[in-house]
């Protein structure tokens, strides 16, 4: 989350009449994120969350997003739940850009989360996969691994700025991945950004799973890669075994991973890895100066790549037999 669009009272209370909500109370601006514009909004009826989606969500991909958030809370998966015009639409515009409102979840997110946040995690990530397997509606990961060259290409001139000997790093860990990506793995719908900040919890226990928009159709694997890199590393960089076990572990409860997709763990968190690396690192050479936006460091991701580089097995990532588990 994060807001590049500034909005005024007056243009939000014309845009609110089309729902109904209520009476604004109060609105302000969310910086945490780097993607689209939200706000947390309180009106007479309760409090929502309204997003201005910006130049990289394409509109057309709106109608994916807020209609899986209804069929995975429909399937039970505690999530917002996206709120419809008078006219029926859950699509409108404000300040020019197209904007939706959806429910506010309550809970928080963790910015140190605990092994055992983790184990909820991963339970929450394997439910969420299964709930997706009828969503009928599909959409490409424009960021997989055939997204990533062109992310690449606009952002390896100013590598080296951040640090010396990077683009010559990354351009060889790119043509790897390009090589040698699995393809033959189970598919379904996959969130694709689940960090901390997106998973909420009253006190220990998981309260729901927030901001789709960048949810797609690709490797189920893949999302559980995105999630031992979000969730099981710690400040000082180094990977929390214990918590990758627990991760795994709880995903392993509610879906367990095929041989062929714990087999490929290391090079989908790779993948997963280069893929954070990039984006942050165009936001990082390309966000404007003003911007009510946390710019996040590229230099943690590649230091999640070199630790991937040398992981030889998936029992180093905490994955651990089904007779182990038990």
């Amino acid at each position: 989350m994060a807001v590049y669009t500034d909005i005024n009272e007056i243009d939000l209370a014309h845009f609110l009449k089309d729902y109904d909500v209520g009476e604004l109370l109060s609105y302000k601006g969310i910086a945490e994120g780097v993607e689209n514009s939200n706000y947390l909004l309180h009106t007479s009826t309760g409090s929502f969350i309204l997003t201005l989606y910006e130049k990289r969500v394409n509109s057309n991909d709106l109608p994916f997003f807020l209609g899986l958030m209804r069929h995975l809370a429909g399937k039970g998966i505690s999530c917002p739940l996206p709120v419809n015009q008078k006219s029926g639409s859950s699509i409108g515009e404000l300040a020019g850009r197209p904007a939706a409102i959806v429910t506010f979840l309550e809970g928080m997110w963790m910015r140190r989360p605990t092994v055992q946040h983790c184990h909820a995690l991963g339970e929450a990530l394997a439910r969420m996969h299964i709930a997706g397997e009828d969503f009928p509606m599909r959409r490409r990961n424009a960021l997989s691994v055939d997204g990533w060259r062109p992310l690449w290409d606009n952002s390896k001139s100013g590598a080296d700025r951040v640090e010396p000997g990077l683009a010559k790093e990354t351009e060889a860990e790119l043509a790897f991945l390009e090589a040698n990506w699995p393809a033959q793995l189970p598919h379904g719908v996959i969130h694709a950004d689940l960090f901390p900040d997106n998973v909420f919890f009253l006190g220990s226990k998981l309260s729901g799973l927030i901001d789709f928009y960048f949810a797609c159709n690709d490797l189920l694997a893949y999302d559980v890669a995105v999630c031992l890199n979000a969730w099981c590393f710690e400040k000082d960089h180094s990977f929390n075994l214990t918590k990758g076990t627990a991760l795994l572990r709880g995903y392993n409860a509610v879906r367990p991973l095929s041989t062929d997709e714990a087999a490929c763990l290391p090079i989908l968190a790779r993948g997963s890895a280069l893929r954070f690396m990039l984006t942050r690192l165009y936001d990082w050479l390309n966000t404007p100066e003003g911007s009510l936006v946390v710019k996040k460091d590229p230099m943690e991701y590649v230091r999640r790549m070199r630790f991937h580089r040398q992981i030889q097995s998936p029992v180093e990532y905490g994955l651990v037999s089904e007779g182990q588990q038990a």
